[in-house]
């Protein structure tokens, strides 16, 4: 192949930067995610920019880029004032570059400023397409209406171990007269780990609910981006369909995270989340005495009810009685005198009675008979009542009225009455 068929790597790269540096020959903005940045001894800034694909978040543009020492200072220091957090891994920024390309580095841009307008735009856009996500999936308000216990006492709370908020949350605790118990489930609050972390503590908590009253989730103050874990739809999803009511006290004085939308209850910081359970227990602790002081007043009107119709009852009792021994003296009286009467009536009745028993008596005797012509004809010492029951020569006497006749049978024919 002839010589001037091919060029060299060096002309290819010199090419190369005179294109690009002519296309790109004033700055653009771009917009991308720093996945690293590393600031130098030397002052300078260096990043590592990527642009993400799709739902799975993989690099599908990749670019390295530089702050010099010149211009860091100050585009950090206006980024944190205006977002609140500095210039980190995981934040979206629209950067102001100059596109620049280096025979042995390749290509790189140089960053001269950042809009701290468009990282909050995008964090307000997560937050927003959370909410949407949620409110379709029809679990917006699942958590705001799961039923929270009168009293709340046992409180699994997901913080961290080390938070200032967890402090101040248990200090005014401690404060109250009541007594609560407290199970520290321990999570990252802030940075790229938060959100699962948080995640996993409920999910620790969700395996023992039977222990739990509710779930407390607190975190102290912290700058917007600190907080925007609390938008991440992960994080709030676990939150909307907890099986437990869920207070959020995290630690913001403007935003409302998503968290705080779709928690049961949603308070300021740690300090009003204890404030807030102490002034229940208070509030069930007046009703305990004002439904005793009722309960005392109930029964006391209804003993004082109760000796009073006792008392009615007692005169009713004592009244009945003396009406009924009235009467039932009257009731003696009147049959003393009825009794002497009644015992002669019944004197005479029995009199009467004994004298026509007499009479029959009398009439029917032994001796009115014999009078009447009738005999009584013994043999042997024993009444004859039939004519077979004597033979001819027997001797036999004969009872009449006025005295008895010896007899002796005749030997003829004896006649018997025919049947």
């Amino acid at each position: 192949m002839a010589e001037s068929q091919f060029i060299t790597l060096r002309e290819l790269q010199r090419r190369v930067k005179s294109a690009l540096e002519g296309q790109f020959a004033l700055p653009v903005w771009v917009s991308a995610e720093i996945s690293e940045i590393k600031v130098n001894y030397s002052g300078h800034c260096y990043l590592e920019l990527v642009e993400k694909g799709g739902d799975n978040g993989v690099p599908t543009a990749q670019a390295r880029a530089v702050m010099w020492r010149s211009h860091y200072p100050r585009i950090s220091g206006y980024f944190e004032a205006e977002t609140g957090q500095p210039l980190a891994a995981g934040i979206k920024i629209l950067a102001k570059v100059l596109v620049s390309y280096h025979e042995l580095y390749g290509f790189s841009l140089q960053i001269t400023d950042i809009d701290p307008s468009y990282t909050l735009g995008d964090m307000e856009r997560q937050r927003q397409q959370t909410i949407a996500q949620l409110q379709q999936e029809g679990v917006w308000d699942m958590n705001r209406e799961a039923p929270m216990p009168a009293v709340v006492q046992r409180i699994a709370v997901v913080s961290s171990v080390h938070a200032a908020g967890y402090q101040d949350f248990c200090q005014e605790l401690e404060k109250s007269p009541y007594r609560f118990e407290v199970s520290l489930f321990d999570a990252f609050m802030q940075g790229e780990a938060a959100e699962e972390s948080i995640v996993a503590a409920l999910c620790a908590v969700a395996e023992q609910l039977e222990k739990f009253d509710a779930v407390v989730l607190i975190r102290g103050g912290g700058s917007r981006s600190d907080l925007n874990c609390f938008n991440a739809y992960r994080l709030c999803a676990h939150v909307a369909q907890f099986p437990l009511p869920v207070v959020t006290g995290i630690g913001h004085d403007k935003d409302t995270s998503v968290a705080d939308m779709v928690a049961h209850t949603a308070l300021k910081t740690p300090t009003a989340v204890a404030g807030w359970l102490v002034e229940r227990m208070a509030e069930a602790d007046g009703w305990l005495d004002y439904a005793a002081l009722q309960l005392h007043d109930a029964t006391a009107a209804a003993m004082h009810a109760s000796e009073v119709r006792l008392e009615r009852l007692s005169g009713e009792v004592r009244r009945l009685s003396g009406e009924l021994l009235t009467r039932q003296s009257l009731r003696l009286e009147h049959l003393g005198t009825l009794l002497p009467e009644a015992a002669r009536d019944f004197l005479a009745r029995q009199t009467l009675r004994l004298e026509n028993a007499a009479e029959l008596i009398a009439g029917r005797s032994p001796e009115r008979i014999l009078r009447l012509g009738f005999a009584v004809l013994r043999a042997g010492g024993k009444a004859v009542t039939s004519a077979a029951g004597v033979t001819a020569g027997e001797d036999v006497e004969i009872e009449v009225s006025d005295g008895r006749i010896s007899a002796t049978v005749n030997s003829g024919k004896i006649w018997q009455k025919k049947s």
